[in-house]
């Protein structure tokens, strides 16, 4: 499986992963995961699971070559919280993820790739990436954005005052615009609006329970359902 190793070693230095890490990981010793890296040693279908998982994407996207950017994804995050906020400058956990979405298959419809390169996936709640539960939980600890329940149970996200000074230079001007424009649309209208409208495009109605979602099934859409 050497296909993979060289987006194995360029994911693990972005994450800040050691080899060391990964070897434990695996269950071997260093000087077996260097070999691996080197293309001295195989690595089995179960090890390229495990390193799949911890650097969480699919072995598919290992294999190609295109993987998600992760960190610009956080960033997009950061970038609703400061467009996207109601009056209280609040967005819920479910509504934020499906901005994050719309604007993913809005920009794959003019440009023909992801702004993000996250895989989503068909859920009951609507299209989701795996890594959008992580990168919230990422962004909490840190202390760039609180959380807080609502009465009727719903998961209220705002960004902190300290993460309003970040500079997010990973997003480009025109990224930057549509995500303002996916805002603007959506600013104060309810989560049920949200997820009912992604539930009624053609890529979230084509796809199965759990499936990922091609990106390429929203080019049949109509351009005003796009987002």
């Amino acid at each position: 499986m050497t296909e993979y190793i060289q987006s194995i070693k360029n994911l693990r230095a972005e994450r800040g992963i050691s080899q060391l890490n990964l070897a434990q990981k695996l269950g071997i010793s260093r000087a077996s995961y260097i070999a691996i890296e080197q293309g001295k040693r195989d690595l089995t279908l179960p090890e390229a699971h495990k390193i799949a998982d911890t650097l969480g994407v699919t072995l598919k996207e290992l294999e190609s070559g295109i993987t998600p950017n992760y960190e610009k994804y956080k960033q997009m995050i950061l970038e609703f919280l400061r467009l996207g906020g109601d009056a209280d400058g609040k967005i819920t956990k479910t509504k934020l993820a499906k901005l994050l979405y719309l604007t993913d298959f809005a920009w794959y419809y003019d440009h023909f790739e992801s702004m993000s390169g996250m895989e989503y996936r068909r859920i009951k709640y609507g299209p989701v990436p795996d890594m959008y539960f992580p990168a919230i939980d990422e962004l909490f600890e840190q202390g760039k954005i609180n959380i807080s329940p609502t009465d009727e149970g719903a998961m209220m996200i705002e960004q902190t005052e300290g993460a309003q000074r970040d500079a997010l230079g990973a997003i480009n001007i025109k990224e930057k615009a549509l995500i303002k424009k996916i805002a603007e649309k959506w600013k104060g209208k309810r989560t049920n609006e949200i997820v009912d409208f992604t539930h009624n495009q053609l890529p979230y109605k084509l796809c199965s329970d759990n499936e990922i979602i091609p990106y390429e099934l929203i080019t049949q859409e109509d351009p005003e359902y796009v987002y």
